[in-house]
């Protein structure tokens, strides 16, 4: 199976057609994809001016997608091997009991659903390594009441979602789940409560 690097040659090799190119970079895509494949793809369409379902679209335009998606990989994987490396120094040092960060980055190895969008048509607009540093800041920092990528107040807690974890906060702003630990336990419970009132609302909205 070819890995990341190899397929973004092939999305720059000039000597492959523009159908190549693309689906090489939608394999790129099953190796790093922030969002989700389906939300990460209509995000790249977006930024780069490229149809999401265009079989022949610009070279240009799926290179330039391409050096998005390589410069969010990049941010990953630096925090990524930082993360192993602060791991090894707690195991070193006798640290053995893994913390809720931990169990939050083992769902999301290597990159994949890292900023998880349910709905592949709602996702952050910023640039992907923009969203990428914003929540590695908030996964650095002291927990927070807010979406740590848009700042967006309210909070909607899930329990239907499409990856693992299957349930947790979701920002009605941007779409992404947010990481539990990232978050207050006040933050958590006011998502909960966002969540019992909307299903409260819908049965009091149904037809009798």
């Amino acid at each position: 199976m070819a890995g990341f690097r190899s397929l973004a040659r092939e999305v720059r090799n000039p000597r492959n057609v523009a159908a190549q190119r693309r689906t090489c970079l939608r394999k790129c895509l099953e190796r790093f994809a922030p969002y989700g494949h389906r939300a990460t793809w209509h995000h790249l369409c977006e930024r780069a001016g490229i149809g999401t379902e265009d079989r022949h679209p610009d070279p240009a335009r799926l290179v330039a997608a391409l050096e998005e998606l390589e410069e969010a990989r990049a941010v990953w994987l630096a925090y990524d091997a930082e993360f192993a490396a602060r791991r090894r120094r707690e195991k070193h040092e006798g640290v053995r009991q893994p913390s809720a960060l931990d169990d939050w980055h083992r769902l999301t190895w290597g990159g994949r659903g890292v900023a998880w969008c349910d709905d592949p048509l709602v996702h952050p607009s910023a640039p992907l390594a923009e969203v990428l540093r914003s929540l590695i800041r908030a996964l650095e920092s002291e927990p927070g009441d807010s979406c740590p990528v848009c700042g967006g107040p309210r909070l909607v807690w899930r329990d239907d979602l499409e990856h693992e974890p299957r349930s947790g906060p979701v920002c009605t702003s941007c779409g992404i789940l947010v990481p539990l630990p990232v978050l207050t336990p006040g933050a958590v419970t006011r998502a909960r409560r966002a969540r019992r009132e909307a299903v409260g609302a819908a049965a009091a909205a149904a037809p009798r």
